[in-house]
C-alpha cells in the first residue's frame, strides 16, 4: 500500500522539490500551500507518477489548518508521514528597528502554523501506533547571528518543539525528525528582502549555494529508513558554509 506524505509550503522551493521526490518513489502526496494556481501545476506535473490531492489554506490561521484537514476523505486521512516545511523569513534589521507585522508574521507562520498543523494530524498517527513527522527547521535554531533575532527565535521554538515530539510521541512509535538547512538557493531571501530582486541576488553569488533538490533528497532518505531507524537531527550546509555567518566566496 502506498503511504501518504503531506508537504506544507509545496508551492516552492523546498517543499514542492520533496513532493517532486516522493511522487518519483509512489508515494501519495497532499500538497499544501496559499497559491493554488501554483498548486494546480503541481498536481498536473505529478499526477502521471502518483495519486495527488492538494489543500489551499493558510498554515497561520487555526481554523482554516483545522477545516483543510478535516476535509480529506477517508482514502486521504491516514497521513503517514508529515512534512512541516511550510516558513518564512520578513527583514533583516536590529530589534529595535524591526517590524511587529513582520515578526508576527514569522511566529505565526513558523511555530503556530506547525504546532496547528502537527496537533490536526497527530490523533490519527497515535491511533494507529506509527507514523513521521519531519520539521524543516534552520541553522537559524541552532545559531543566532546578527539582525536574525525574531527569525533566529521562531527556529529555536521549531528545534525545541521539535525534542519535545520526539519524547512525548515515543510511546506511540511515531517518529520525529528534523532538518536544519544553511543556505538554500530559493525563494527565501526573496521573501526575506519583500522583493528585492538585487539584494537577494546578491545572497547567492559568488557560491555555490544548496539547491531544494538537495534538501529534498535529505528528506527523502530520512524517511525511507527501516521501522528501527530514527534520523533524529540532521544539519546540512553547502561546501561553502562554515556558520550561520561565515561562508567562502569563491
Amino acid at each position: 500500500m502506498k503511504r501518504i506524505a503531506l508537504v506544507t509550503g509545496a508551492t516552492s522551493g523546498i517543499g514542492q522539490a520533496i513532493a517532486r521526490s516522493l511522487a518519483k518513489d509512489s508515494y501519495k502526496i497532499i500538497a499544501c500551500g496559499r497559491r493554488q494556481a501554483r498548486l494546480d501545476s503541481l498536481r498536473d506535473e505529478l499526477s502521471p507518477l502518483t495519486d495527488i490531492i492538494s489543500l489551499n489554506f493558510d498554515i497561520s490561521k487555526r481554523a482554516d489548518v483545522e477545516d483543510a484537514i478535516t476535509s480529506l476523505d477517508s482514502d486521504w486521512k491516514n497521513i503517514d508521514i508529515l512534512i512541516n516545511n511550510a516558513g518564512n523569513a520578513h527583514g533583516l534589521s536590529p530589534i529595535q528597528d524591526g517590524e511587529i507585522e513582520d515578526w508576527e508574521a514569522m511566529m505565526n507562520i513558523n511555530v503556530m502554523g506547525l504546532l496547528y498543523l502537527t496537533k490536526a494530524v497527530i490523533p490519527q498517527m497515535i491511533s494507529r501506533n506509527t507514523g513521521h513527522i519531519l520539521n524543516i527547521g534552520s541553522i537559524a535554531g541552532q545559531e543566532v547571528y546578527a539582525n536574525g533575532n525574531v527569525y533566529c527565535a521562531s527556529k529555536h521554538a521549531v528545534d525545541a518543539i521539535n525534542s519535545g515530539l520526539r519524547l512525548d510521541l515515543n510511546p506511540y512509535k511515531i517518529k520525529v525528525s528534523q532538518i536544519a538547512p544553511g543556505l538554500v538557493e530559493t525563494e527565501f531571501s526573496l521573501v526575506r528582502f519583500k522583493g528585492d530582486e538585487e539584494r537577494s541576488k546578491a545572497v547567492y553569488e559568488t557560491i555555490e549555494a544548496l539547491q531544494a533538490e538537495d534538501i529534498a533528497d535529505l528528506a527523502h532518505f530520512i524517511i525511507s529508513r527501516p521501522a528501527h531507524v530514527n534520523i533524529a537531527d540532521s544539519l546540512i550546509l553547502p561546501a561553502a558554509q562554515a556558520s550561520a555567518t561565515l561562508v567562502r566566496k569563491d
